[in-house]
């Protein structure tokens, strides 16, 4: 009798190409998914003057079109992770990516500035979802000696959204596709994300944290209502002539917030698992870090919003001619950040993130002089000078900011704080969006409303005349910001000190010490 013995190392190479296949199919369904939101959070700024004229939206609408989605996704980070943790991160990174793109096609098709802002937080809060997961899904796919090359290419991925992301929102909405205007911009996302949902429902590998941190919906409900205190009246109280009310409720805010630091600290006496690990803010250079991270987190928001409204309202511009304006700053902070975080901070340590803070405030103090002496006559090629100086600026400290921080944080615990800073960042970005209301749109007045000034060229010529002066102000503003963030760059630590593991653990919260990537990208 004669038996046959199967090919034992055919057989196995052949299941290792299949589950080399299986993981590059899943690696492309979470990069495109990281693209996605960070393409999302910056293509809007394009598109901020259609949307205008389209919808009538007030300048506060427009402000929450962007806040409203930081700040949505940025009170939703930590939470959202920990519920991967606990449920499974492939569950809930297909939860968050179909109510990303349900979100997107609400905001898509919106009757009007309040259903577009309303949807613009349930995307943010969907990405809060989706997003945290997507490095830990990564974590748990590749083997060890891969993951180097695949967050490589993570890192490859957000810098190229940082390119892409205004040039597709200026193609898009200078394309004005089946007579749509703006909303293209978040249609792109459904064929996408259903195509993600399909192919991810598939190919993604269910996993969950050994212990996991339990959910904080009382302090996440806290943190919210404190920050809403601020936000609201700073980004409506100019449009409703600064009411009493608002004054109160920004006065209140403070309070709130320090109940729910005295929450946090309860909370984790009684089960160790607050929203925010506050011993961390005993590490002197964590703190000073977040305060770095915060108040560079408010200069991105106020002048990214500052900077586009500029170049369409005040110069006249088309959305494709401010994108691709826009291309030097993003070469640039691209290329800054990887030679940043390869060559010049192992070498030099913080000194190269505070030579960023200056040669980034080289770059808005040029522009603000262009802005005052050529006024609504400015050309591309003379901002381009500006532009290259706070692109590559901004790519000297987003890059290598996180790990420069997180150095002097016990292994244990970066995790956590990596999450917290990340969390820090996004906060920030949605503060500086609600000051430009006193920043920015102050300064415009009520000319910039919709209906707010009178027809003909005087009219005209005076309305960009005012978002020019509204420029030259607002960028005082982040020239301030810039000298706080040189100064509290002093707090960090000299040289970055690696730390202990040499492999990274699985996440907790879905804010692993492996999800170091730039927070605030423009």
């Amino acid at each position: 009798m004669t038996t046959s013995v199967p090919a034992a190392p055919e057989t196995a190479a052949a299941a290792a190409r299949a589950a080399g296949r299986r993981r590059r199919i899943a690696l492309a369904i979470v990069l495109t998914a990281a693209f996605m939101d960070l393409v999302d959070a910056t293509i809007v700024n394009i598109a901020i003057p259609s949307i205008q004229r389209d919808t009538g939206a007030t300048f506060s609408a427009v402000q929450w079109v962007t806040a409203g989605y930081a700040l949505a996704f940025a009170l939703g980070l930590i939470t959202g992770g920990r519920l991967g943790d606990i449920h499974g991160r492939k569950k809930l990174f297909l939860l968050g990516m179909g109510g990303f793109t349900l979100a997107s096609a609400l905001c898509g098709f919106a009757a009007g500035p309040g259903m577009l802002v309303g949807a613009r937080v349930l995307q943010g809060a969907m990405a809060a979802l989706m997003v945290p997961q997507v490095l830990a899904i990564i974590h748990v796919t590749f083997p060890a000696h891969e993951r180097g090359k695949v967050f490589g290419m993570f890192g490859a991925v957000i810098g190229l959204g940082a390119v892409c992301g205004p040039l597709i929102g200026a193609l898009l909405t200078e394309g004005n596709l089946f007579g749509l205007e703006w909303r293209p911009i978040f249609l792109i996302n459904l064929p996408v994300g259903i195509a993600g949902i399909l192919l991810g429902r598939r190919f993604l590998t269910e996993s969950r944290a050994p212990r996991a941190l339990r959910v904080d919906l009382i302090g996440t409900a806290l943190a919210t209502a404190g920050l809403l205190m601020l936000l609201y009246p700073l980004t409506q109280g100019r449009e409703s002539g600064w009411p009493l009310w608002g004054f109160v409720s920004m006065t209140a805010s403070p309070l709130v917030l320090a109940v729910f630091v005295r929450y946090e600290r309860a909370k984790a006496r009684k089960d160790g698992s607050p929203l925010v690990e506050l011993p961390l803010f005993k590490v002197r250079t964590f703190a000073a870090g977040a305060g770095v991270q915060l108040a560079f987190g408010v200069v991105s928001g106020l002048f990214f919003l500052v900077w586009t409204l500029h170049m369409q309202l005040g110069l006249g511009w088309g959305p494709l001619h401010a994108g691709l304006t826009g291309v030097p700053f993003s070469l640039a902070c691209s290329t800054a950040a990887g030679v940043s975080v390869q060559r010049l901070v192992p070498r030099f340590g913080r000194k190269v993130l505070q030579a960023g803070a200056l040669i980034m405030l080289s770059g808005a103090l040029v522009y603000l002089w262009e802005a005052g002496r050529y006024g609504t006559a400015l050309e591309s090629w003379q901002l381009a000078p500006a532009m290259l100086l706070m692109g590559a600026g901004m790519g000297l400290i987003v890059a290598p900011i996180t790990d420069t921080v997180i150095s002097e944080v016990p292994a244990e615990h970066s995790g956590s704080a990596s999450g917290i800073f990340n969390t820090t960042g996004q906060l920030g970005m949605a503060l500086g969006l609600g000051l430009s209301s006193v920043a920015f749109f102050g300064v415009v007045g009520d000319t910039g409303q919709p209906g707010g000034a009178g027809a003909g060229a005087g009219a005209a010529a005076a309305l960009r005349a005012s978002f020019v002066d509204a420029t030259t102000h607002a960028l005082w503003w982040v020239c301030g910001g810039l000298v706080l963030v040189f100064g509290l760059l002093f707090l960090l630590p000299r040289r970055i000190r690696a730390q202990e593991a040499a492999e990274p653990a699985a996440p907790e919260g879905g804010a692993g010490p492996e999800q170091r990537q730039p927070a605030l990208v423009p």
